[in-house]
């Protein structure tokens, strides 16, 4: 069972108003429900402009109450900060404190937040907070250098405790990169988007002077948040062991391993010629050669290493794909 909460709030109080934070959670959403090839994926909960903390709190611990495979909480709106911490803000609460003189209950603090998540006894937690100020999210009550993750739980901000969340072109700048992670660019050779795999889209993207993204976790392996296709078959992976008898070993190649070098060809051919076997190895080698596994030798392409009569070997990928292969481990 997978379970996702997502809040978006546009609908602050006057002079207080977002604009993309409804669009992050049905952008999200989108992808989050399925995996690339139509099957379900996340049973999810919306809650747009949700206005009190109080009922917010009431669907947070229904999210975490048992033990789901993945309860994933994400939250877009507004962030607050203060000498009590850091809180996700309410519109209410927003009015109630302006009443009363009192910010130090905005909304629901992060440490409730926490709290709830690291005694839920889902296998995987996963907390994604959108608004200013989210870095603080873990911070332990001594510093915000240090964390306090119980097992299984990550966290991903938009950006350091001490900065603003941004919006721009009608959605959050973190969000637009999270959902375009989700949608493929950050899945790895198998076709499996995890956390890290985010996290790492999310940071390449964001350069030295822009918010940045925080990523927290507790975990000792990663579990796929969605899955795409992958950008070679697995099966194709799964040729590494059958072509390199070690992760070490060139592979040989000749002209009978180029298509083009057949007399149904008009240019110059020369012996041995295209063999039909050879020719599907060879597809083979270069569907692996387009995503860093095989890189030729004493060529600059794999179709000079076959008509020179070359070879071809694993990068440092390629040997980590090896080794997988071979230990059963994809």
């Amino acid at each position: 069972m997978r379970r996702a909460l997502l809040i978006g709030i546009n609908n602050y109080p006057a002079g207080s108003e977002l604009h993309g934070c409804i669009e992050d959670i049905n952008a999200l959403a989108s992808v989050l429900e399925r995996n690339e090839d139509n099957s379900k994926n996340f049973d999810i909960m919306l809650l747009p402009d949700l206005q009190r903390s109080e009922d917010a709190k009431g669907y947070i611990e229904h999210l975490f109450h048992d033990d789901a495979d993945i309860a994933l909480f994400y939250f877009s709106g507004h962030g607050y900060v203060d000498a009590n911490g850091g809180q996700l803000v309410f519109p209410q609460d927003v009015d109630i404190a302006t009443v009363n003189k009192d910010y130090s209950k905005l909304g629901i603090k992060m440490d409730y937040l926490m709290d709830i998540a690291n005694h839920s006894k889902a296998k995987h937690k996963v907390l994604i907070l959108d608004c200013c100020h989210s870095g603080l999210l873990g911070a332990n009550d001594v510093d915000a250098v240090t964390s306090v993750l119980a097992s299984g739980v990550s966290i991903l901000t938009a950006c350091r405790d001490d900065e603003s969340a941004v919006e721009m072109g009608g959605h959050g700048i973190f969000t637009e990169l999270l959902t375009t992670a989700l949608s493929g660019e950050a899945a790895d050779f198998s076709g499996n988007i995890t956390m890290g795999g985010i996290y790492a889209y999310i940071d390449r993207s964001l350069g030295a002077w822009d918010q940045r993204p925080i990523f927290k976790t507790n975990v000792s392996e990663f579990v796929a948040i969605r899955n795409v296709t992958p950008r070679v078959p697995n099966e194709t992976i799964h040729q590494l062991t059958a072509l390199f008898e070690t992760q070490d070993k060139e592979y040989a190649l000749d002209p009978s391993y180029e298509d083009t070098n057949s007399p149904t060809v008009e240019h110059k051919y020369i012996e041995p010629y295209a063999n039909a076997e050879n020719i599907k190895k060879f597809k083979c080698l270069q569907e692996l050669q387009k995503i860093g596994f095989i890189e030729p030798v004493g060529a600059p392409f794999m179709y000079f290493a076959a008509m020179e009569s070359k070879s071809c070997r694993l990068t440092p990928i390629g040997k980590y794909y090896w080794r997988l292969v071979k230990n059963n481990r994809i």
